[in-house]
């Protein structure tokens, strides 16, 4: 599903406060994930899981994180800012859903999240 494993309405406004178009995001999504699911096993090992769903792991990981995952995959500052953005507003649409906003919140005052989709989702070995 493009955009995994985030949701189609957090695409569509991420996309729109991000200038990206809301029909490239999805694709800038799935290019991240495939990435990151080739490097689950070491976000499992050295960074913390605050959440994990059926449709994602949550990671967090040090401020400009993301600017090795967008050299890693090749998005430009507005592509990263937008993909980042994604999974940002994923994890906090879910801390809204299970109670847990005020948590995510603040740690996303020091960190930044990383999603990765379950495993099977991405095409994992591929980077």
């Amino acid at each position: 599903m493009a955009g995994d494993p985030i949701d189609g309405q957090i695409l569509l406004l991420t996309a729109a406060k991000s200038g990206v178009s809301p029909t490239r995001l999805p694709d800038l999504v799935d290019r991240t994930q495939a990435h990151l699911a080739s490097a689950r096993e070491e976000y499992r090992r050295e960074y913390e899981r605050i959440d994990e769903t059926e449709t994602f792991e949550a990671f967090l990981v040090d401020w400009g994180h993301w600017d090795e995952i967008a050299d890693a995959v090749g998005l430009d500052d507005r592509e990263q800012s937008a993909v980042r953005r994604a999974h940002e507003e994923q994890l906090l649409r879910v801390g809204r859903r299970n109670d847990r906003e005020e948590e995510f919140e603040t740690a996303l005052e020091i960190r930044e999240p990383v999603l990765i989709g379950p495993e099977g989702s991405g095409e994992e070995g591929d980077h």
